[in-house]
């Protein structure tokens, strides 16, 4: 049975095309049209009874939530994403949770006002309070990453995958970060993974 993955590789579920590339598994994508209210339709509240996506099928299995979704395709798929030790595993689970539910806190609200709301509309308080928080995080990300290659095991994992998502909205938001030259070089690293190409080219 193929795995299907509700939602768009441009937004959250982005997270969770790339781990299926990650992964090397099958898939078919399905989007949502969520102005026709396609979101709210029974059969979809079937699989995700909030209404929202990413939701991932696998069989008779329903999952949502992208860092969850993740981790079951890393678990059932490709469970050296996870990590290889207890130790790897709890420092993989660390960083995902930290990416979602630290750092890109600030850089969604940042985005939402820089990317849907009209210029004349933007509330410049809002924007300056996310942008001062965003730097104490990615100085922590940036001392994590010294001397290291990717930031659990030195190898590619989840938590690189997980945190790269998040630390790419600064792109979208135009935040400066030219002074992280840890993070520009890991996030070089990952740029020339084969995988992580295949999962950009399906945002174009």
């Amino acid at each position: 049975m193929m795995l299907t993955i509700y939602g768009s590789p441009k937004s959250s579920a982005g997270r969770c095309f790339w781990c299926l590339e990650e992964a090397g598994v099958q898939y078919q994508a399905k989007s949502i049209d969520f102005r026709a209210g396609e979101h709210k339709s029974e059969a979809f509240l079937k699989i995700n009874p909030n209404g929202k996506v990413p939701a991932l099928t696998d069989g008779d299995f329903t999952i949502w939530e992208s860092v969850a979704i993740n981790n079951y395709i890393a678990d059932a798929y490709k469970p050296e994403l996870l990590g290889n030790t207890a130790q790897e595993r709890g420092l993989v689970s660390q960083w995902c949770i930290w990416s979602v539910a630290d750092l890109q806190v600030p850089m969604i609200s940042a985005f939402i006002q820089l990317v849907f709301v009209p210029e004349p509309r933007r509330d410049a308080e809002v924007i300056a309070k996310a942008f001062e928080k965003i730097p104490p995080m990615l100085d922590s990300l940036e001392a994590e990453l010294a001397g290291k290659e990717y930031l659990v095991g030195n190898r590619f994992t989840l938590a690189d995958l997980n945190t790269e998502f998040v630390v790419g909205i600064c792109d979208d938001i135009k935040f400066d970060l030219t002074a992280y030259s840890n993070i520009n070089q890991w996030r070089e690293r990952i740029a020339k993974r084969e995988t992580t190409q295949r999962y950009k080219a399906l945002c174009k």
